[in-house]
């Protein structure tokens, strides 16, 4: 179905029929996006089968899916239309570059700490 096969962004609904979890997961997996996704279960292997192994972004358990986290590094995989990483505290050590400076106003050589002479 194009529904299936298409990230599409409003409310739209899509329903398909699974036989079990795994069948489940494989449909979920088989669409080339990855935003987000949501599990409702009482089964807590089930959630974590579903965490392991669904390939989203971003995977919500007994909750609704909003696509976003923004405090959170997210961003999707696969194909999906929002692949960045510009959220939360990861961005800065994305665009950083660390460099580490020592100042000595004293005008005068030091020597090493180890030099106990």
């Amino acid at each position: 179905m194009k529904i299936h096969d298409e990230e599409i962004f409003g409310p739209v609904l899509s329903v398909l029929r699974a036989t079990d979890l795994e069948d489940a997961i494989e449909l979920l997996n088989a669409t080339e996006y990855g935003l987000s996704s949501s599990i409702y279960t009482r089964d807590v292997n089930a959630a974590f089968t579903a965490i392991r192994d669904i390939q989203a972004g971003i995977t919500y358990i007994n909750g609704p899916t909003i696509g976003a986290e923004c405090h959170m590094p997210f961003g999707g995989v696969k194909n999906t239309g929002n692949g960045h990483r510009e959220g939360g505290e990861a961005v800065y050590e994305f665009f950083s570059e660390p460099k580490t400076i020592y100042v000595d106003y004293s005008g005068r050589l030091q020597r090493a700490q180890i030099d106990n002479r």
